[in-house]
């Protein structure tokens, strides 16, 4: 998503600081927010309760953000790329060892956020769930591209859609989230990645993929 867009839906700031010790408590703020929200909730955390977390006055909160709702999107602007399901770039890597080590980034960019209890909470909003959508479609495109020339290429299925493949390839990799949650396990980077390489290469393909992996990386 465009900056441009991304300010249109957060809006305006009453001001944004510019001394050193203005910025630290912005930030005091953003932190504040974030850990409350995750502890108590977004309905339930109101911008009172942020300011005295962040030590700072309640009207300081105001100086910076109109209400809790834009700081919110302050937070998903700064970490929107880290709870995206990441973009794949299969083709010049050995593809399962590849998208397993990218789900496994993204997976420990969410933990580290710390929004997965509250990401469904999040989602509910029109605001918040209108960037995640748009960032998804870009994604989505980049995606859909990219099988288009694998499929140029002879690289992969030709009696799939590139679009349906592309919206599936995101959801599965979006449920690292949720099948770690139930089912922890270091492995399961790997599992998920090779159902992802089954959606995109026929196996003759993707054999021959690792092969020609493998075999750069002991002649280099």
């Amino acid at each position: 998503m465009a900056k441009e867009q991304e300010h249109q839906l957060i809006g305006e700031y009453p001001s944004l600081p510019k001394q050193k010790r203005a910025l630290q408590k912005r930030l005091a703020l953003l932190e504040s927010g974030r850990t409350l929200f995750i502890e108590k909730g977004w309905e339930q955390t109101n911008a009172k309760e942020i300011a005295a977390h962040a030590h700072v006055a309640t009207g300081t909160f105001y100086r910076y953000f109109k209400d809790k709702r834009q700081l919110l999107m302050s937070i998903i602007e700064d970490y929107v790329d880290k709870i995206i399901p990441p973009e794949l770039n299969w083709t010049n890597n050995d593809p399962i060892s590849y998208i397993a080590q990218q789900l496994e980034t993204h997976d420990c960019h969410f933990q580290q956020l710390g929004l997965q209890k509250l990401f469904p909470e999040l989602l509910k909003d029109q605001q918040i769930n209108e960037i995640i959508k748009e960032n998804q479609t870009r994604i989505h495109k980049k995606i859909m591209q990219k099988l288009e020339t694998a499929k140029e290429q002879g690289l992969s299925w030709t009696d799939l859609d590139s679009s349906i493949t592309a919206w599936s390839i995101m959801s599965l990799s979006a449920s690292i989230i949720e099948i770690n949650q139930y089912q922890p396990n270091k492995t399961n980077y790997v599992e998920l990645a090779k159902i992802i390489c089954r959606l995109i290469f026929p196996p003759e393909v993707l054999e021959k993929l690792i092969e020609s992996n493998s075999t750069s990386q002991h002649t280099s």
